[in-house]
């Protein structure tokens, strides 16, 4: 990364990915529902566990709360065995927690940076150390991709927004049974 521009355009498509997402879901005719909302979510955490992120991490890249995450892995077996198999996938693969500083770690704290966390905040839930983190956002590529998160989020009110999605998930909403025949 050369140039303050190719970090700005690399920040705006992370900010940019869930209204891609709602746009792909518009143009095969499915309007957003909670249930989509929250395979996406549980997508990423997936993603996130299989680069090694530690639990934080994962639910930060999932933009979901830990409660959240952790609700799903004891209420959803499937969800449950494939964050397993996602965490032995990356300690297979020596990128467990802990390691090195990744490309998964940064994307964190970006996304922590543009949901409007402090920078420190983001990196320790990324994984960072101190010294790392602040390596980072001193010189190079790291501090472009910072300094235009910073950008990113201040030129937009109230970070990402809200989501709004047709509530049909009973991981999200208990109240919502499978036998439930309320229209969605």
């Amino acid at each position: 990364m050369r140039t303050s521009a190719e970090a700005a355009r690399i920040v705006g498509w992370l900010a940019a990915r869930d209204e891609a997402e709602r746009g792909l879901r518009e143009a095969v005719g499915r309007p957003p529902s909670q249930r989509d909302d929250t395979v996406d979510r549980m997508a990423e955490a997936l993603r996130a566990a299989a680069l090694g992120l530690a639990e934080p991490a994962v639910a930060l890249a999932a933009g979901v709360p830990e409660r959240l995450l952790r609700r799903w892995r004891e209420q959803d077996p499937a969800f449950g065995a494939a964050m397993r198999a996602a965490e032995e996938l990356a300690a297979g693969h020596g990128v467990a927690a802990g390691g090195e500083p990744t490309a998964a770690m940064l994307r964190v704290v970006l996304d922590g940076v543009l949901r409007g966390l402090p920078c420190t905040t983001a990196a320790r839930v990324a994984g960072f150390s101190v010294r790392r983190f602040n390596r980072l956002r001193r010189t190079g590529p790291g501090a472009k991709l910072l300094a235009a998160a910073l950008r990113q989020r201040a030129g937009t009110v109230g970070g990402r927004g809200y989501r709004l999605v047709r509530l049909d998930d009973p991981l999200f909403s208990p109240e919502l049974s499978a036998d439930d025949d309320r229209p969605t």
